[in-house]
């Protein structure tokens, strides 16, 4: 069995709590964090977004998405 990129994201947050863009990309190659969140919550997973501030390279601050599961379907 073929595991998705869906289940690689439920797997990295059961283990690490949560997950942003940059992490899905580096740690799993994942371009679409977003669309596969939807994916997962049309499933009916309970995910819950919250927008944190970070420092980008220049030192300003920016929002970005990190996702947290919150239980089974």
């Amino acid at each position: 069995m073929k595991i998705t990129q869906c289940d690689r994201i439920l797997n990295y947050m059961t283990e690490f709590g949560s997950i942003t863009q940059l992490e899905a990309l580096r740690d799993l190659g994942c371009f679409r964090l977003a669309s596969r969140i939807n994916d997962l919550k049309k499933k009916g997973y309970k995910i819950r977004r919250e927008m944190v501030d970070v420092n980008n390279r220049y030192g300003e601050v920016v929002q970005i998405a990190r996702y947290r599961f919150e239980g089974g379907i």
